[in-house]
């Protein structure tokens, strides 16, 4: 660093001169004024089950989404940024933990009256910038269960343990997916809009007599179900598991995404004067696709197609937020999906016949549930005006386990521990021009496959060859390839004796993950 640089340091205020260490030692641009060296507010979008595809800066279109787009142009978009599982309960564990899912028992998918899977009291990316003064809030699809084993979640009363007992100041969510029930909102501790005169009763166990179901109601249904979304209707939609009462609480599936964006957008306007994180987990384009009537009709994909444009406006609703209140310079802004894309997922939606030239996936093959690169690999694009180069690409591996070390040290707190043992700082690579990231990455869809540098291997792994239409990657056979050549995953190298030393060496850096302790970090 030039003499004048650190001069221009030592006359910074402490906190503002660790910020500002961090950005010249990552070869980001120097801030001119001081203000500007303020701890910057952070803003994870996070997409649920947008594919690598699905937007136009990664080449949609049938879809316009210029505000995705526009994150892109000035911002960086990154070709291989990975979500760490191929579905949503273990992905989102991750991204909040920095530790890879498969290594805590029940973190499958989970069902909508689960007990809370991060223990209370964990650091987490919340609770680590909580305590570097930041104001923290979740919005949106929250899919980590809540309430405990010993006293599961009161829908009728307080509760907890939730998002707050994690990190989170406030909390505006969902229990978990929008084909789960209890169809409800929850704002921190207790569920939006009950009447004490009609408390919810929820059962994955069996359902409640009288009410309707998909299987005894479904010519009255608005949206017809595949297998497994046949249980409790509400709004006209069959949904996973069985639920009673609540009716006043019980939201309409196309006001959502409009709700979710007032919440985010009111948690940045309250907590503009102060550093804020806000994690705002979007339910588009998850099934079941109700989009709002505004945005029936906007593709000729039908209502996935229609949902991405309505996911597109939510983000505009957030970046505008940003810039009416004068945040957008001092705010990084990161989206992202926490799996890859799925057509038919339950509910018959013509998101198959109406696909048309429309490619999720993009390049890769698979989707969500896959072993295969579309599995985990997904949208990644991060802005910081001024700090990240507007309108660059990078080929740098990054993932989203990494989001707990990066944003620590970035706040000038030490990396959490062993409980975030796979999250590395990775702010060279994030938001500077570093060209390499990760040397590995883990992409886990019930088994573990690994990619180092440009090699993917799959070991031999036991389950269906499909799921929900996708390719699972999973065979009784070891998969090598070399994605550098080979990016759809079409030419397995692994029976080439050529290949035997790559082989051992991937499986090596896989099996020493898998068998690293909780006492490493």
């Amino acid at each position: 660093m030039p003499l004048a640089g650190v001069r221009l340091l030592c006359r910074v205020a402490p906190v503002a001169a660790a910020v500002v260490a961090v950005v010249a030692a990552f070869g980001l641009a120097a801030p001119a004024r001081a203000a500007d060296a303020a701890k910057p507010n952070l803003v994870i979008i996070v997409a649920d089950d947008l594919g690598f595809g699905d937007t136009g800066c990664y080449g949609a279109t049938a879809v316009k989404t210029p505000h995705v787009d526009r994150l892109a142009r000035e911002g960086r978009r990154f070709t291989a940024g990975y979500a760490t599982a191929a579905t949503c309960t273990p992905s989102r564990f991750s991204l909040l933990t920095g530790e890879y899912a498969f290594r805590q028992e029940g973190t499958g998918v989970l069902p909508g009256d689960a007990a809370l899977i991060i223990a209370p009291g964990r650091p987490t990316l919340a609770s680590v910038l909580r305590d570097a003064g930041y104001a923290t809030g979740a919005v949106g699809k929250w899919h980590l269960g809540l309430g405990s084993a010993a006293k599961p979640a009161d829908w009728n009363g307080k509760v907890a343990p939730g998002p707050r007992e994690i990190g989170f100041d406030y909390s505006f969510i969902m229990a978990a997916t929008g084909d789960r029930v209890p169809c409800v909102y929850v704002e921190n501790h207790a569920v939006v809009g009950l009447n004490p005169a009609d408390p919810i009763e929820v059962s994955y166990a069996k359902p409640f007599p009288g009410e309707p179901l998909g299987t005894t109601h479904r010519d009255t249904l608005r949206l017809d179900w595949s297998p497994g979304h046949n249980m409790a209707v509400v709004n006209g939609v069959g949904r996973i598991g069985h639920m009673k009462g609540g009716r006043a609480a019980r939201w309409r599936d196309e006001d959502m995404a409009d709700t979710f964006a007032a919440k985010g957008v009111k948690f940045i306007e309250e907590n503009r004067a102060r550093p804020f994180f806000l994690y705002f987990a979007t339910h588009g384009i998850h099934v079941p696709r109700v989009p709002h009537p505004r945005f029936v009709g906007a593709t000729t994909m039908g209502a996935r197609g229609d949902a991405i444009a309505e996911f597109d406006d939510t983000v505009g609703q957030v970046l505008g937020a940003l810039e009416k209140f004068g945040l957008a310079k001092n705010t990084i802004v990161i989206l992202t999906s926490d799996n890859g894309p799925v057509l038919d997922d339950g509910y018959k939606d013509d998101a198959n016949e109406k696909l048309g030239a429309h490619k999720p996936a993009g390049p890769w093959r698979g989707g969500k549930y896959s072993l295969y690169e579309a599995g985990t690999r997904v949208p990644f694009l991060v802005r910081w005006p001024g700090h990240v180069a507007a309108g660059t690409t990078s080929d740098a591996i990054v993932s989203q386990v990494d989001f707990v070390a990066t944003f620590a040290a970035l706040a000038g707190r030490p990396h959490p521990g062993a409980t975030a043992r796979d999250s590395r700082d990775q702010r060279a690579a994030l938001l500077g021009n570093a060209p390499a990231g990760r040397d590995h990455v883990l992409e886990h869809a019930g088994a573990v496959s690994v990619r180092v540098g440009g090699w993917k291997f799959i070991p031999p792994a036991k389950g269906p060859a499909k799921n929900a239409g996708n390719e699972s990657g999973k065979t009784d056979a070891p998969q090598l390839y070399d994605l550098a050549t080979d990016p759809g995953e079409q030419r397995n190298l692994a029976a080439d004796p050529a290949h035997a030393a790559r082989i051992a060496e991937l499986s090596a850096v896989l099996a020493r993950e898998k068998a690293r302790t909780a006492a490493e970090k």
